[in-house]
């Protein structure tokens, strides 16, 4: 180290920050929040625990929350990584509540047996018990202190988090957020609630609809604050007694919770949103859940929480949430909108493509992905047929390979071509929102139909003309390059290197 050169290029690889610490640092912060799902089972073709486990891992989901303690999906989810809510059903709230014995053996059985393989987050003890079953109230707070012991005893309190999930409908009066109350009927049990979350540092659940606030205020709230869509200051929802500006519903809904808990003297104990979403379908009484709404609401959602905005009250914090919900439940009873408020089909196909760009990766439904329109197993022949001519009639689908001679017409049948036609469209739409539809005869899928020498439109196989295409458009510079879809980690190494490569370059031509 005798020249001085030499040191000074040592000491400043020393003191220069490192670019990918840097990253890693943030992307491991406890409190950063994050988008979960709700897994609901109630739908025919329901996927085997394995299946459910690897479906989850490719759609890149890293927070769930299951209705029970089903043992094969928790034996599933071990080494996964993927956090999970597990639930104390409401019928069985009597007997954990009465027994210490019986909340240590649950405790033994659902959680501690599978612990730390499955990473087992929280316990959500019963479901909207205070709004739904108000006369089991009494027994909500002696099932949770008697989880917690048996968690204690187990040494486990302090990495499994408890409370109960709750209704919105428990506050009253919520809007403006800043008059927003609890109903006094239920404040006794929302009272010591509230001081064992605060005393065990756990969340009150949430489960937040701004559907449902929208539908019962009978066009009062406008749909664009409810979708969150951009606003003028006019539309802005304003609380007269703080004058904050509200953009959204959900925002409004959360920060009434939060004065809601300060009416109570409670300043310490943050929200966790385990229900929101919106319907895809509903009968003539619900004309707005629609794929369209349930897209944006969703997509939009989704930036509000990975761009941590907060909330007028609190913009420091932002609450995590749950999407209700991964599947469309087909055997929930009426009303229809009921069984529609999945991300995908029972047969893991998207029900459509969010779009989320620019906020981090969320899902592999979302339009970073390639997908395909193909027609939907099980369709009356004469409604496929009915759609497929409207494709390559009105809809100006290219339909020239599945004519006779083509490539794609064998095999000759109605759903082999139907599928091709679909494709053709929404590949031509953009795979705008609705174009794979075709009421209900095709379905969204990421895996390619294409086979033999038939290539579909939106095949990867057909990627050499495409690739000559962005080549041409980079080589004319018109235009700013964007870089999408790049994962954060291989993205940082890059950065990581090119920065080394440059000081390094640098102090070569510094040191020659």
């Amino acid at each position: 180290m005798e020249n001085p050169k030499l040191m000074v290029l040592f000491f400043l690889l020393i003191l220069l920050p490192s670019p990918l610490s840097t990253v890693v640092k943030v992307e491991q912060g406890k409190d950063e929040p994050y988008v979960g799902v709700n897994v609901g089972t109630d739908f025919s073709d329901v996927l085997s625990p394995e299946e459910l486990a690897s479906f989850l891992q490719l759609q890149k989901i890293t927070h769930v929350r299951l209705y029970d303690a089903d043992d094969k999906i928790l034996k599933a989810l071990a080494k996964t990584h993927i956090r999970v809510i597990i639930s104390v059903p409401n019928n069985q709230l009597i007997a954990i509540g009465s027994s210490n014995a019986t909340a240590a053996a649950w405790i033994g059985r659902n959680v501690a047996a599978y612990y730390p393989e499955t990473l087992i987050t929280a316990l959500a003890v019963g479901d909207e018990i205070l709004s739904t079953i108000p006369s089991s109230a009494p027994l909500l707070m002696p099932a949770i202190e008697s989880l917690y012991s048996a968690l204690v005893a187990a040494n486990l309190h302090t990495q499994i988090k408890i409370s109960s999930p709750n209704s919105f409908s428990i506050v009253l009066d919520s809007f403006p957020p800043s008059q927003a109350h609890f109903n006094q009927t239920l404040s006794p049990v929302i009272s010591q609630l509230l001081k064992f979350l605060s005393r065990t540092q756990s969340p009150l659940m949430m489960n937040l609809y701004p559907y449902y606030v929208f539908m019962q205020n009978n066009g009062v709230v406008p749909l664009d604050n409810s979708l969150f869509k951009p606003l003028t200051p006019t539309k802005e929802m304003v609380d007269s007694n703080t004058l904050l500006h509200y953009t959204n519903v959900l925002d409004a809904m959360i920060d009434s919770v939060y004065f809601s808990m300060k009416n109570l003297n409670v300043t310490d104990v943050g929200v966790l949103v385990t229900e929101t979403g919106w319907p895809t379908k509903g009968d003539s009484k619900e004309p707005y859940a629609t794929i369209d709404n349930s897209n944006t609401y969703n997509s939009n959602l989704i930036k509000h929480i990975l761009d941590r905005s907060g909330t007028p009250l609190h913009p420091e914090l932002t609450s995590s949430v749950y999407l209700y919900e991964l599947f469309n439940e087909d055997l929930r009873s009426p009303p229809i909108s009921e069984a529609h408020w999945g991300l995908f089909y029972g047969n893991s196909t998207p029900v459509y493509l969010l779009h989320v760009l620019g906020s981090g990766s969320f899902l592999a439904n979302d339009t970073t992905n390639q997908t395909y329109c193909i027609a939907t197993n099980g369709t009356d022949t004469k409604m496929l047929q009915t759609a497929l001519d409207w494709a390559c009639g009105p809809g100006r689908a290219n339909c020239e390979e599945i004519q006779a001679g083509g490539n794609c017409y064998q095999p000759n049948n109605v759903n082999n071509h139907a599928s091709y036609a679909f494709d053709s469209y929404y590949q031509k739409e953009k795979k705008a929102p609705g174009s794979c539809d075709f009421k209900g005869a095709a379905m969204i899928t990421t895996t390619d139909p294409s086979h033999g020498n038939c290539i579909f439109p939106g095949s990867k196989k057909v990627s050499k003309k495409t690739r000559q295409v962005v080549n041409s458009t980079r080589a004319s510079g018109a235009g700013t390059v964007r870089f999408f879809g790049i994962p954060i980690s291989s993205f940082n190494k890059d950065i990581h290197m090119v920065f080394y490569c440059v000081v390094f370059c640098w102090f070569s031509l510094f040191l020659s």
